[in-house]
């Protein structure tokens, strides 16, 4: 078995709302948990960064101060020692590390950003359209047990596509939309889903 992650609402909290807080810009509060579209969503924080001259050391920044969510790590914790993780992510690697060092550096599959010469942000590159669906295929394709959970639009290809996918803390539009994935509101649920989804290869 492997057990499959998303990165923000999972484990850490959304690095855009706290970018957002950080600034006082409203609109970059919109993630994956609003807007289904992440071409879109990602086209309007691009141009919101540039109307206000934030490039992406000013991201770093905000992001060096973030904490896992509260009992992330222990969970994450409990989860490795069981199975293998891997953390599937529509974030950047040029966001990434001081997360990972602070969840024990767990292997991360996520995307690129293209930054020019003075540090602003100018695009961004998936490895490949709907990594995290076609990740979870793969792993499957090489006959493990897929067990993934995800809070947002984002995340729900990779759920679907698992041999059992869960809901961790969604907004009510995501339940509403996808009413097939059970939900989950705490770790400790979280953790009780992913042993009954692991069909006995995992122990409580």
């Amino acid at each position: 078995m492997i057990a499959c992650l998303d990165l923000e609402g999972v484990l850490v909290p959304e690095i855009w709302i706290n970018v957002s807080e950080r600034t006082g810009i409203a609109a970059l509060r919109r993630t994956t948990r609003d807007e289904p579209d992440y071409d879109k969503l990602m086209r309007g924080r691009l141009a919101v960064l540039a109307e206000h001259e934030l490039g992406l050391a000013d991201i770093q920044a905000v992001i060096g101060t973030m904490e896992p969510l509260d009992g992330a790590v222990a969970f994450l914790d409990w989860l490795r020692s069981h199975t293998q993780v891997i953390i599937l992510s529509d974030t950047f690697v040029e966001f990434a590390q001081p997360l990972l060092r602070k969840l024990g550096w767990p292997t991360l599959f996520c995307n690129s950003l293209e930054v020019d010469g003075s540090g602003r942000i100018t695009g961004y590159r998936l490895r490949i359209a709907d990594g995290k669906r076609r990740a979870v295929e793969a792993l499957r394709a090489l006959n493990f047990r897929v067990v993934a959970a995800g809070d947002s639009y984002n995340d729900t290809t990779m759920l679907g596509a698992a041999d059992a996918g869960i809901l961790f803390c969604p907004p009510q539009n995501v339940i509403d939309d996808f009413p097939d994935f059970p939900v989950t509101r705490t770790y400790d649920d979280l953790r009780a889903a992913f042993v009954a989804g692991s069909a006995g290869e995992l122990r409580p």
